[in-house]
């Protein structure tokens, strides 16, 4: 099963990478052998991006893309390093999200 990314994804994943010539092209090779779908956000998901982002104000949200097509698309399995913030968000109101790799203690 392919992985599902956003454009804001891969803008933040081409950040960290800028400097690191290697990395690039390990990030487009992924990208371009279709291991890495992006998924598009259009003028209509706005509403429930705002929703979430209002939702958990108390952890604020870069932005909401990721949860947001995860409930638009039913996908429960995030891959992130991100634990904090997605073992606090939710799949609808009450779903937990699969978060991979597994924190490390």
């Amino acid at each position: 099963m392919p992985l599902v990314t956003t454009t804001a994804v891969l803008t933040e994943l081409f950040h960290l990478v800028l400097k690191r010539k290697r990395d690039q092209q390990a990030a487009w090779r992924m990208l371009r052998n279709g291991r890495v779908q992006l998924r598009s956000m259009e003028q209509a998901d706005l509403p429930g991006l705002e929703i979430l982002m209002d939702r958990y104000a108390d952890r604020p949200m870069d932005f909401a893309d990721v949860v947001h097509v995860a409930e638009r698309e039913g996908l429960k399995t995030i891959l992130t390093i991100d634990h904090d913030d997605f073992e606090t968000y939710r799949i609808g109101r009450n779903a937990k999200f699969r978060i991979l790799p597994a924190r490390t203690r």
